[in-house]
Protein backbone atom coordinates (compact mmCIF):
# COMPACT_ATOMS: atom_id res chain seq x y z
CA UNK A 1 0.00 0.00 0.00
CA UNK A 2 1.65 3.47 -0.82
CA UNK A 3 1.34 6.70 0.90
CA UNK A 4 -1.55 7.61 -0.90
CA UNK A 5 -3.83 4.53 -0.26
CA UNK A 6 -2.83 5.54 3.76
CA UNK A 7 -5.92 5.37 6.04
CA UNK A 8 -6.68 8.92 7.06
CA UNK A 9 -5.92 7.97 10.68
CA UNK A 10 -2.51 6.56 9.63
CA UNK A 11 -1.38 9.73 7.80
CA UNK A 12 -2.27 11.49 11.49
CA UNK A 13 0.61 9.42 12.85
CA UNK A 14 3.02 11.40 10.61
CA UNK A 15 2.21 14.57 12.30
CA UNK A 16 4.44 16.04 15.57
CA UNK A 17 2.07 15.92 18.66
CA UNK A 18 1.39 19.13 20.82
CA UNK A 19 4.53 18.21 22.71
CA UNK A 20 7.24 18.70 20.07
CA UNK A 21 4.93 22.09 18.23
CA UNK A 22 4.88 23.71 21.90
CA UNK A 23 8.74 22.90 22.36
CA UNK A 24 9.38 24.53 18.55
CA UNK A 25 7.23 27.59 19.63
CA UNK A 26 9.01 28.12 22.70
CA UNK A 27 12.65 27.38 21.25
CA UNK A 28 11.37 30.22 18.44
CA UNK A 29 10.45 32.62 20.95
CA UNK A 30 13.94 32.24 22.91
CA UNK A 31 15.67 33.20 19.45
CA UNK A 32 13.28 36.22 18.90
CA UNK A 33 13.96 37.25 22.45
CA UNK A 34 17.69 37.18 22.09
CA UNK A 35 17.38 38.81 18.87
CA UNK A 36 15.40 42.05 20.23
CA UNK A 37 17.92 41.92 22.98
CA UNK A 38 21.09 41.91 20.76
CA UNK A 39 19.06 45.41 18.79
CA UNK A 40 18.26 46.68 21.74
CA UNK A 41 22.06 46.53 23.33
CA UNK A 42 23.50 48.49 19.53
CA UNK A 43 23.64 51.94 20.22
CA UNK A 44 22.34 54.58 17.69
CA UNK A 45 25.06 56.49 15.67
CA UNK A 46 25.30 60.32 15.01
CA UNK A 47 26.99 62.44 13.25
CA UNK A 48 27.91 66.12 13.10
CA UNK A 49 28.45 67.76 9.59
CA UNK A 50 29.93 71.35 9.38
CA UNK A 51 29.42 74.07 6.19
CA UNK A 52 32.94 75.81 7.53
CA UNK A 53 31.91 78.84 5.50
CA UNK A 54 28.46 79.39 7.41
CA UNK A 55 30.20 78.99 10.46
CA UNK A 56 33.35 81.27 9.88
CA UNK A 57 31.09 84.27 8.76
CA UNK A 58 27.83 83.40 11.18
CA UNK A 59 30.36 83.23 14.03
CA UNK A 60 32.60 86.10 12.97
CA UNK A 61 30.14 88.12 12.49
CA UNK A 62 28.53 88.02 15.36
CA UNK A 63 31.51 88.14 17.79
CA UNK A 64 33.63 90.83 15.97
CA UNK A 65 31.26 92.10 13.70
CA UNK A 66 32.83 90.89 9.93
CA UNK A 67 32.37 87.93 8.12
CA UNK A 68 35.85 88.16 6.88
CA UNK A 69 38.34 85.39 7.73
CA UNK A 70 41.34 87.49 7.84
CA UNK A 71 39.83 89.49 10.54
CA UNK A 72 39.77 86.85 13.39
CA UNK A 73 40.45 83.36 13.99
CA UNK A 74 38.73 80.86 14.82
CA UNK A 75 39.42 77.68 17.40
CA UNK A 76 38.39 75.24 15.23
CA UNK A 77 39.84 72.51 17.89
CA UNK A 78 37.75 74.20 20.61
CA UNK A 79 34.62 74.54 18.27
CA UNK A 80 35.02 71.47 17.26
CA UNK A 81 34.90 69.91 20.83
CA UNK A 82 31.92 71.83 22.05
CA UNK A 83 29.72 70.73 19.07
CA UNK A 84 30.80 66.94 19.90
CA UNK A 85 29.63 68.20 23.85
CA UNK A 86 26.78 69.32 22.80
CA UNK A 87 25.59 66.37 20.48
CA UNK A 88 26.71 64.05 23.43
CA UNK A 89 24.22 65.74 25.43
CA UNK A 90 21.32 65.85 22.82
CA UNK A 91 21.93 62.56 21.72
CA UNK A 92 22.41 61.13 25.09
CA UNK A 93 21.76 57.35 24.08
CA UNK A 94 23.83 57.86 21.07
CA UNK A 95 27.49 57.16 19.87
CA UNK A 96 30.04 59.76 17.60
CA UNK A 97 30.10 58.27 14.03
CA UNK A 98 32.63 61.36 13.66
CA UNK A 99 32.29 65.12 12.39
CA UNK A 100 32.72 65.97 8.97
CA UNK A 101 34.45 69.83 8.48
CA UNK A 102 33.81 70.82 4.83
CA UNK A 103 35.86 74.19 3.41
CA UNK A 104 37.09 75.63 0.49
CA UNK A 105 41.03 75.41 -0.48
CA UNK A 106 42.22 76.55 -4.08
CA UNK A 107 42.52 72.93 -6.13
CA UNK A 108 41.10 71.08 -2.99
CA UNK A 109 45.05 71.33 -1.49
CA UNK A 110 44.62 71.51 2.33
CA UNK A 111 45.60 75.29 4.01
CA UNK A 112 47.69 74.73 6.87
CA UNK A 113 44.86 75.60 9.50
CA UNK A 114 42.99 72.68 7.15
CA UNK A 115 45.78 70.07 7.95
CA UNK A 116 45.73 70.61 11.39
CA UNK A 117 42.07 70.42 11.59
CA UNK A 118 42.13 67.19 9.61
CA UNK A 119 44.74 65.43 12.38
CA UNK A 120 42.17 65.66 15.21
CA UNK A 121 40.62 62.68 16.36
CA UNK A 122 36.93 61.52 14.56
CA UNK A 123 36.95 64.53 12.30
CA UNK A 124 36.92 64.35 8.80
CA UNK A 125 37.88 67.31 5.99
CA UNK A 126 36.48 67.69 3.08
CA UNK A 127 37.21 70.32 0.62
CA UNK A 128 34.88 72.19 -2.20
CA UNK A 129 37.06 74.30 -4.34
CA UNK A 130 37.49 78.40 -3.99
CA UNK A 131 36.88 80.38 -7.19
CA UNK A 132 37.93 84.12 -8.44
CA UNK A 133 36.13 85.93 -5.51
CA UNK A 134 36.99 83.18 -3.05
CA UNK A 135 33.03 81.71 -2.60
CA UNK A 136 33.48 77.90 -2.03
CA UNK A 137 31.96 75.45 -5.05
CA UNK A 138 31.26 71.90 -4.89
CA UNK A 139 31.18 71.89 -0.84
CA UNK A 140 27.12 71.39 -0.61
CA UNK A 141 27.42 68.65 -2.99
CA UNK A 142 30.02 66.82 -0.54
CA UNK A 143 27.51 67.24 2.29
CA UNK A 144 24.67 65.95 0.12
CA UNK A 145 26.58 62.94 -1.04
CA UNK A 146 27.84 62.02 2.72
CA UNK A 147 24.30 62.82 4.67
CA UNK A 148 22.68 60.29 1.67
CA UNK A 149 25.29 57.42 1.70
CA UNK A 150 25.47 57.46 5.97
CA UNK A 151 21.75 57.28 6.04
CA UNK A 152 21.13 54.95 3.20
CA UNK A 153 23.47 52.30 4.42
CA UNK A 154 22.13 52.87 8.30
CA UNK A 155 25.52 54.12 9.70
CA UNK A 156 23.68 57.07 10.82
CA UNK A 157 20.12 57.43 13.04
CA UNK A 158 20.81 61.41 13.35
CA UNK A 159 22.97 64.34 11.88
CA UNK A 160 23.56 67.77 13.17
CA UNK A 161 23.82 69.78 10.72
CA UNK A 162 25.57 73.40 11.11
CA UNK A 163 24.65 75.72 7.89
CA UNK A 164 22.15 77.86 6.46
CA UNK A 165 22.53 77.38 2.48
CA UNK A 166 19.36 76.49 0.77
CA UNK A 167 20.90 74.06 -1.58
CA UNK A 168 21.11 71.64 1.55
CA UNK A 169 17.25 71.22 1.12
CA UNK A 170 18.03 68.42 -0.80
CA UNK A 171 20.58 66.45 1.45
CA UNK A 172 18.31 66.88 4.26
CA UNK A 173 15.47 65.10 2.04
CA UNK A 174 18.29 62.50 0.73
CA UNK A 175 18.75 62.05 4.27
CA UNK A 176 15.27 61.37 5.83
CA UNK A 177 14.22 59.46 2.83
CA UNK A 178 16.38 56.44 4.18
CA UNK A 179 14.80 57.16 8.12
CA UNK A 180 17.61 59.13 9.43
CA UNK A 181 16.55 61.99 11.19
CA UNK A 182 18.52 65.90 10.79
CA UNK A 183 18.54 68.11 13.23
CA UNK A 184 19.77 71.90 12.03
CA UNK A 185 22.19 73.59 13.86
CA UNK A 186 22.59 77.42 13.71
CA UNK A 187 24.48 80.21 14.80
CA UNK A 188 22.56 83.38 16.17
CA UNK A 189 22.33 86.30 13.76
CA UNK A 190 22.63 89.72 14.84
CA UNK A 191 19.37 90.87 12.57
CA UNK A 192 17.55 88.73 10.71
CA UNK A 193 18.19 85.33 9.51
CA UNK A 194 21.26 83.64 8.45
CA UNK A 195 19.16 80.01 7.60
CA UNK A 196 17.48 79.85 4.49
CA UNK A 197 13.87 79.22 5.62
CA UNK A 198 12.93 76.24 3.13
CA UNK A 199 15.91 74.46 5.09
CA UNK A 200 14.43 75.28 8.51
CA UNK A 201 11.04 73.81 6.92
CA UNK A 202 12.55 70.42 6.64
CA UNK A 203 14.48 69.49 9.19
CA UNK A 204 13.19 67.85 11.99
CA UNK A 205 14.62 69.92 14.71
CA UNK A 206 16.45 73.25 15.19
CA UNK A 207 19.38 74.88 17.66
CA UNK A 208 20.76 77.87 18.02
CA UNK A 209 23.71 78.69 19.56
CA UNK A 210 24.19 82.09 21.06
CA UNK A 211 27.01 84.78 21.31
CA UNK A 212 28.03 83.55 25.00
CA UNK A 213 28.53 79.99 23.48
CA UNK A 214 30.90 81.38 20.34
CA UNK A 215 32.96 84.03 21.97
CA UNK A 216 35.48 81.71 23.35
CA UNK A 217 36.36 80.53 19.65
CA UNK A 218 36.52 83.84 18.01
CA UNK A 219 39.50 86.19 18.35
CA UNK A 220 40.09 89.40 16.37
CA UNK A 221 43.33 89.85 14.70
CA UNK A 222 44.80 92.95 16.30
CA UNK A 223 45.62 95.86 13.11
CA UNK A 224 48.90 95.71 11.86
CA UNK A 225 50.74 99.13 12.51
CA UNK A 226 54.24 99.78 10.49
CA UNK A 227 57.26 102.15 11.55
CA UNK A 228 57.56 103.69 8.66
CA UNK A 229 53.79 105.59 8.47
CA UNK A 230 55.30 108.78 9.19
CA UNK A 231 57.47 108.80 5.85
CA UNK A 232 56.20 110.30 2.66
CA UNK A 233 54.03 107.64 0.62
CA UNK A 234 55.37 105.50 -1.85
CA UNK A 235 54.81 106.83 -5.66
CA UNK A 236 51.71 105.88 -8.30
CA UNK A 237 54.74 103.79 -10.31
CA UNK A 238 56.04 102.14 -7.69
CA UNK A 239 52.85 101.02 -6.45
CA UNK A 240 52.15 100.02 -9.31
CA UNK A 241 54.86 97.45 -9.90
CA UNK A 242 53.32 96.38 -7.04
CA UNK A 243 50.47 95.54 -8.21
CA UNK A 244 51.78 93.35 -11.19
CA UNK A 245 54.30 91.52 -8.65
CA UNK A 246 51.36 90.75 -6.67
CA UNK A 247 49.42 89.28 -10.15
CA UNK A 248 52.44 87.04 -11.31
CA UNK A 249 51.92 85.49 -7.87
CA UNK A 250 48.52 85.18 -7.87
CA UNK A 251 47.95 83.35 -11.79
CA UNK A 252 51.03 81.10 -10.76
CA UNK A 253 48.68 79.94 -7.45
CA UNK A 254 45.05 79.99 -9.40
CA UNK A 255 46.11 79.13 -12.84
CA UNK A 256 44.47 80.37 -16.47
CA UNK A 257 40.93 78.98 -15.39
CA UNK A 258 40.83 81.42 -12.82
CA UNK A 259 42.11 84.11 -14.77
CA UNK A 260 39.11 83.30 -17.30
CA UNK A 261 36.44 83.60 -13.97
CA UNK A 262 37.82 87.33 -13.35
CA UNK A 263 38.24 89.13 -16.49
CA UNK A 264 34.69 89.83 -17.38
CA UNK A 265 34.86 91.84 -14.69
CA UNK A 266 37.17 94.09 -15.23
CA UNK A 267 37.62 96.93 -14.76
CA UNK A 268 36.59 96.23 -10.81
CA UNK A 269 37.44 93.25 -8.38
CA UNK A 270 35.59 91.41 -6.71
CA UNK A 271 35.71 92.26 -2.54
CA UNK A 272 37.76 89.20 -1.35
CA UNK A 273 39.95 89.78 -4.78
CA UNK A 274 40.52 93.48 -3.75
CA UNK A 275 40.95 92.99 -0.33
CA UNK A 276 43.67 90.46 -1.11
CA UNK A 277 45.64 92.53 -3.26
CA UNK A 278 45.36 95.49 -0.91
CA UNK A 279 46.67 93.49 2.64
CA UNK A 280 49.66 91.95 0.53
CA UNK A 281 50.61 94.88 -0.60
CA UNK A 282 50.66 97.00 2.54
CA UNK A 283 53.29 93.72 4.06
CA UNK A 284 55.57 94.18 0.46
CA UNK A 285 55.34 98.20 0.99
CA UNK A 286 55.18 97.59 4.67
CA UNK A 287 53.01 100.70 5.02
CA UNK A 288 48.91 100.97 5.35
CA UNK A 289 47.67 101.96 1.86
CA UNK A 290 44.14 102.82 3.69
CA UNK A 291 42.88 106.17 3.10
CA UNK A 292 45.29 106.72 -0.06
CA UNK A 293 42.79 106.50 -3.08
CA UNK A 294 45.04 107.33 -5.87
CA UNK A 295 47.52 104.58 -4.54
CA UNK A 296 45.21 102.21 -4.73
CA UNK A 297 43.81 102.56 -8.13
CA UNK A 298 47.40 102.41 -9.47
CA UNK A 299 47.70 99.05 -7.06
CA UNK A 300 44.69 97.89 -9.36
CA UNK A 301 46.10 98.92 -13.03
CA UNK A 302 49.31 97.05 -11.95
CA UNK A 303 47.63 94.37 -11.09
CA UNK A 304 44.95 94.22 -13.79
CA UNK A 305 47.89 95.31 -16.69
CA UNK A 306 49.95 91.91 -15.82
CA UNK A 307 46.90 89.34 -15.90
CA UNK A 308 45.44 91.24 -19.20
CA UNK A 309 48.96 91.15 -20.52
CA UNK A 310 49.24 87.14 -19.99
CA UNK A 311 45.50 86.50 -21.40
Amino acid sequence: MNDAEKPQNDRSADLPDIGTLAARLERTNELLQRMIAEVAKTPSTHAIFVDAGYVYAAAGLLVTGTEDRRSFDLDAEGLIEAFIDKARTIFADSRLLRVYWYDGARRRIHTAEQQSIAELPDVKVRLGNLNANNQQKGVDSLIRSDLESLARHRAISDAALVGGDEDLVSAVEAAQGYGARVHLWGIEAGEGRNQAEPLLWEVDSQRTFDLDFCRPYVTRRPVTTYENEGEPPPSREEVRFVGAQIAATWLAERGRDTLAELLPGHPYLPGPVDQDLLIEAEKLLSRSLRGHAALRRALRDGFWQHLQAQY
